[in-house]
């Protein structure tokens, strides 16, 4: 084989290594953590959400999944949907100030929600599970990150507690994070839902009403005429009576 040949074989050898390298780059072991969907929501309003847990273990199930709730943003309400196999339990905290919730003052929130598997539920390798949650009022913060534990069958424990930083790349243990925005401010009344008749379409409805009472009027003339010349011909067609 000659120089140039070696070197072109070479050459391309190192290309398909960088290339297969930049690709399974991306298929890193972040891209499976536990995520929260949607993953954007409104302050001051409620919000239904999902922890969506994939399995990453090739032999090990998944068995038990702890969410904790952010100290710096206690939401007043939340309340979990029925996942068939597992079993919830929730923990929770003092607050204060007070978290007011339809027009309640709550010194209470909830701090963790545990969710455990019951038999043979947990989630099986190339699996995933998702886990309904309410939340709300939503607080008025930019964002809630949510420190997960995910526990597996061999007592294995994935811990997606990393916190994101603003500019920085993914961690490489990211916690779920749910992105808040505010509300939208009121534009002002809204519109009415009943048309309003135009200056023009008013305009044409008085002309229409003087013309319909003007003909009226012509027609009543004229039956007065009518009437009063028969009263006068049958007057004077009848004789007078004799003193």
């Amino acid at each position: 084989m000659s120089r140039f040949r070696r070197t072109a074989t070479a050459a391309a050898a190192l290309a398909f290594t960088a290339a297969a390298t930049a690709v399974l780059g991306f298929a890193g072991p972040a891209s499976a953590h536990v995520t929260v969907n949607p993953k954007e929501a409104t302050q001051g309003g409620y919000a239904r959400v999902a922890f969506r847990v994939p399995n990453e273990s090739d032999s090990a199930s998944t068995v038990k999944l702890e969410v904790v709730l952010p100290e710096n943003a206690p939401v007043g309400s939340v309340s979990t949907m029925p996942v068939p196999g597992w079993t919830v339990a929730t923990e929770k905290r003092k607050v204060d100030p007070p978290i007011e919730v339809h027009g309640s003052q709550l010194t209470e929130a909830v701090s963790k929600i545990t969710w455990t598997a019951s038999g043979d539920a947990g989630v099986k390798p190339g699996q995933f599970q998702e886990f309904p949650v309410s939340l709300g009022p939503l607080p008025q913060v930019d964002s809630m990150v949510f420190k997960t534990l995910q526990t597996y069958s061999d007592g294995n424990i994935s811990r997606w507690i990393d916190e994101p930083a603003p500019g920085a790349e993914e961690p490489e243990h990211p916690a779920p994070v749910l992105t808040l925005a505010a509300a939208a401010a009121p534009t002002g009344s809204a519109a009415p839902t009943a048309a309003v008749a135009s200056p023009d379409d008013d305009d044409d409805d008085g002309n229409g009403l003087a013309v319909g009472l003007g003909v009226a009027g012509l027609v009543a003339g004229l039956a007065g005429l009518a009437l009063g010349g028969l009263a006068f011909a049958r007057t004077r067609r009848e004789p007078v009576a004799k003193a």
